[in-house]
This record gives structure tokens, C-alpha cells and sequence, in this order.
């Protein structure tokens, strides 16, 4: 947002830390976002619709932060529900996530929570305005700071900006940033009014983007592995009768 600091991540937490707590704090969060109506009554938006805005779980290791839903995620009232978000699933796949973890393994929220209309000239949705930014952003910092995320994934010039300050796509798409412990990795926007993957230069950099999102998976699917190696051996046995 410009004029704004850029937002900070809070440290990435285990999901089984305070996990009870966080998830009454998150679904009081839910229910108070699903009835914000700030941006109607300060005369931005007609009407307020949220519930697009924002799904996921205590425990989700990726969030994934855009700019806002669309008409056709608040229609199916699910975030990224049309091509953009088969495009994203798409691409966490080529990550090595399994068909589907968009809505069944990651956070999906957004800069602001309802849908801002289309723009007035041109295709695409309107961008936000600082006014509506500065609105829904306590919101996102809530969640932030209840998800704990190990890895942010901001898709889109907006979320870039707010997390990362001003960049041209070409110099931080294929690029990460880590900030207190978190992996955040900047992704073009899905959106089919955009041009800018056409070029095969940028999708090969969008192709490194995603390798550096595979390599943190594998290295989280490998502390898995260790964690559960470590409750299954019987660590109150004797060595002798480890060994037989």
C-alpha cells in the first residue's frame, strides 16, 4: 500500500502450539469479518460480501495473500474458485503438492476481503484503494499472527508491494525474501486478463519460483519424517531390548 509500511510477518509457530486458543481466536475472526461492513458505511463499496476473502486452517504452512476476490469467488463463495485459482492449484502441483492443496493446504486470504468491483475502464477487477487497504489490513495482520505461516506466498503486483515495497515484476518474481524465519515468494497473478506470463522469459522465472516453493516442501515433508520417526521408537525400552 503506498505510503504504508510494509507489513511484517510473525515468526512461523507449530501448529500444535496454543492450537485450541488460536482456533476460537480465528473463528472469531472469521465471524467478524464476515460481518465487516466498514467500507459500505465509509461509502467504497455498495455492499459488503467477505466470506470470499478469506479459508483455511490453524496448521496451514502456506498462506497465500492476493489483492482481493473476485465476482466469481463471491458468487461460488470460495477464494480463487474460477480459472485463476485451477492456475494457482496448478502451480502448487509443479511444487509437488497434491491436486487440490490450494483450498485443502493453504491459508488463502487477501489485502482486502470483498470483492472491489470491476475496474472502470479496461477488463479485470478495480484495484483497492489505500483507503480500503488501510480498512481491511488489521484483518490480515490478525491472521498473520494466528496462522503462522512457514511459508507467504503474495501473488500479484499489490501484495508484493504491501509485503515487500515497491518491485518490478521481472526483479523479484524467481526471488524469495525471508523475514523472521519465513519464506516469503512473490507470484505473478493468475489473472487471464494479465500478459505478463506470455513471455517465456517470465515463465521460465515463474518456473524458479516454484523450485524454491518445492524445495521448502521437501524440507518440511522431511521434518515430518524425522518427527514421526522420533514418536515411534520406543525410546523406554532398554538398548538390549531395542536390539532384540
Amino acid at each position: 500500500m503506498i505510503g504504508s509500511p510494509p507489513i511484517v510477518v510473525p515468526p512461523p509457530l507449530d501448529a500444535e502450539t496454543n492450537r485450541a486458543e488460536r482456533e476460537r481466536l480465528l473463528a472469531a475472526l472469521h465471524r467478524e469479518q464476515e460481518a465487516c461492513d466498514r467500507c459500505v458505511v465509509a461509502g467504497y463499496l455498495p455492499r459488503a460480501d467477505s466470506v470470499a476473502g478469506y479459508r483455511g486452517r490453524i496448521g496451514d504452512r502456506v498462506m497465500l495473500i492476493g489483492q482481493a476476490p473476485g465476482h466469481l469467488s463471491v458468487e461460488r463463495r470460495m477464494p480463487f474458485s474460477g480459472p485463476g485459482g485451477r492456475i494457482l492449484d496448478g502451480w502448487l502441483q509443479r511444487a509437488g503438492f497434491p491436486a487440490g492443496a490450494l483450498h485443502a493446504e493453504v491459508y488463502i486470504s487477501a489485502l482486502t476481503k470483498c470483492d472491489p468491483g470491476k475496474a472502470p475502464r479496461g477488463g479485470g477487477d478495480r484495484k483497492p484503494s489505500p483507503a480500503e487497504l488501510a480498512l481491511c489490513r488489521p484483518f490480515l495482520l490478525r491472521e498473520l499472527e494466528l496462522i503462522r505461516p512457514r511459508a507467504v506466498l503474495l501473488v500479484g503486483g499489490m501484495a508484493i508491494e504491501a509485503f515487500l515495497g515497491p518491485r518490478k515484476l521481472t526483479e523479484t518474481i524467481g526471488t524469495s525474501v525471508e523475514r523472521n524465519g519465513a519464506h516469503l515468494l512473490p507470484l505473478p497473478h493468475p489473472s487471464g486478463v494479465s500478459r505478463w506470463l506470455n513471455a517465456p522469459a517470465h515463465q521460465a522465472l515463474l518456473a524458479r519460483a516454484l523450485a524454491l516453493l518445492a524445495g521448502w516442501r521437501e524440507e518440511w515433508e522431511a521434518e515430518d519424517r524425522a518427527r514421526e520417526r522420533r514418536i515411534l521408537t520406543p525410546q523406554f525400552y532398554s538398548e538390549e531390548e531395542r536390539h532384540g
